[in-house]
């Protein structure tokens, strides 16, 4: 089967990149920002830009989305460049995108084609690829006439008499309609092994803490410098892709799991969203989940808008009782007057202000993390001498804050979760029918 992707084989491609104004469009970012970051997702295909503008649009052409006489100025453009590739930086339909190839002559995509060559790239376990496919795969179906330029083939049917058969078409939709499927049942096998995990470690109860953010906010930085870990991290768009677990130490000695999860983007392809659902479980698992924003980026409210709209699109929302942590990353990168008045609205908003690279307020950002998952009541329980299993139980599912000896043995005083708490209870209904809140 023969797919519209970019021939990859051909190194630095010339790149054409324009970015659409819709008329009456409202956006949260300018249309120069907008376009910028269509550049950032084309240099991270190793694009080689050529030129980039903006095209306002007085109206919509249904065939070609531009009008005739900025389709041929465009056309001259390309020729004038060498260009191997326009991206253009909105969703084309089939037919548009057909039309602009056949007009241009070089390979056209749009920004969801664009996002979803990144993400093919950037997978690298089995899970990944998994979930990238399936997503490319719904992204194809509707574009089989554009992509495939044998549909016109038929096949005959049995006999001499036979009618003409299956057309070609049919018979591709049918085996991608089959791919798709196949595809899905594997990934249903993902999210049964991921829930199966999470199963394991709430019986050794480590909180969770999910990083989320805009791609290239700085997560995979901020990771690497809480957890000592290698994760790939780089100044570009979608530079790591498939989610990494590592154990982060907070104060006490407790341990929590950090998870580094895909970034976001605005209009995140909903073959995406979809594919990914199966990753995105561990943000909605999550006990606490850290949304991390490149406060030195011009449009960083706007990232952050974006990331709570995919954040309620798999069910995470501000009213659902979730502990989200904001933290403003980059604050190396700005100037004294900006960081003085950053600072200022940073203890207004509730923020924790940091910079992943230098480590400036990341003991904050663990302080603030080891309060939301020491939120549990402090509980006093009351231990024979030689009770050394339920000891040690204490001292590995939750955090011991007092140890007083007492005339018949020990009083712990430990925090645990609900979860923990019903653990214990199970394990030694004895001593929580003995526990005291204080």
């Amino acid at each position: 089967m023969k797919t519209s992707s970019i021939d990859h084989r051909k190194s630095a491609q010339a790149a054409l990149v324009i970015h659409p104004i819709r008329p009456r469009a409202t956006a949260a970012r300018t249309a120069e920002e907008r376009l910028e970051e269509a550049v950032g997702l084309a240099g991270a295909l190793d694009l080689d830009v050529r030129q980039s503008f903006t095209v306002l649009l007085r109206a919509t052409t249904p065939a070609s989305l531009f009008g005739s006489g900025k389709v041929e100025e465009i056309a001259g453009v390309c020729r004038a460049h060498d260009v191997d590739v326009v991206v253009v930086d909105d969703a084309l339909t089939p037919v548009q995108q057909r039309n602009l190839e056949r007009a241009w002559s070089v390979k056209v995509i749009d920004r969801t084609g664009l996002i979803l060559e990144i993400f093919a790239r950037r997978a690298r376990t089995g899970e990944g690829r998994l979930q990238v496919e399936l997503a490319r795969l719904d992204y194809e179906r509707s574009r089989l006439v554009r992509t495939w330029t044998h549909l016109e083939r038929q096949r005959g049917g049995f006999g001499f008499l036979g009618g003409p058969g299956e057309t070609q078409i049919e018979a591709d939709r049918r085996l991608l309609l089959e791919r798709i499927v196949k595809l899905k049942a594997e990934l249903a096998d993902v999210r049964r092994t991921r829930s199966l995990q999470r199963r394991g470690r709430k019986r050794v109860p480590y909180p969770i803490v999910a990083l989320v953010g805009y791609t290239n906010a700085g997560k995979s930085t901020l990771f690497n410098r809480l957890t000592g870990a290698q994760v790939m991290a780089k100044s570009m768009l979608f530079a790591t892709l498939d989610p990494t677990l590592r154990q982060l130490r907070l104060p006490g000695g407790r341990a929590a799991i950090l998870s580094d999860t895909v970034g976001f983007i605005s209009d995140l392809p909903h073959e995406l969203v979809e594919a990914f659902r199966a990753t995105l479980d561990e943000v909605r698992e999550a006990d606490v989940i850290v949304h991390v924003r490149d406060i030195s980026a011009h449009d960083s409210e706007a990232q952050g808008q974006d990331v709570t709209r995919v954040l309620a699109e798999i069910g995470v929302g501000p009213d659902d009782g979730r502990r989200i942590v904001e933290v403003w990353n980059k604050i190396d990168l700005l100037d004294a007057n900006a960081r003085r008045d950053l600072d200022d609205r940073a203890v207004g908003r509730g923020a924790v202000a940091l910079s992943a690279v230098t480590g400036e307020g990341i003991d904050d950002l663990i302080a603030r993390i080891s309060n939301l998952v020491d939120e549990a009541p402090e509980r006093t329980f009351q231990l024979a001498a030689g009770d050394g299993e339920a000891l040690a139980w204490l001292y590995r599912h939750g955090r011991v804050t007092g140890r007083q000896n007492i005339e018949d043995g020990l009083a712990i005083t430990a925090r645990l979760d609900s979860q923990a708490l019903g653990q214990f209870e199970q394990m030694r209904p004895d001593l929580v029918g003995r526990l005291a809140a204080e």
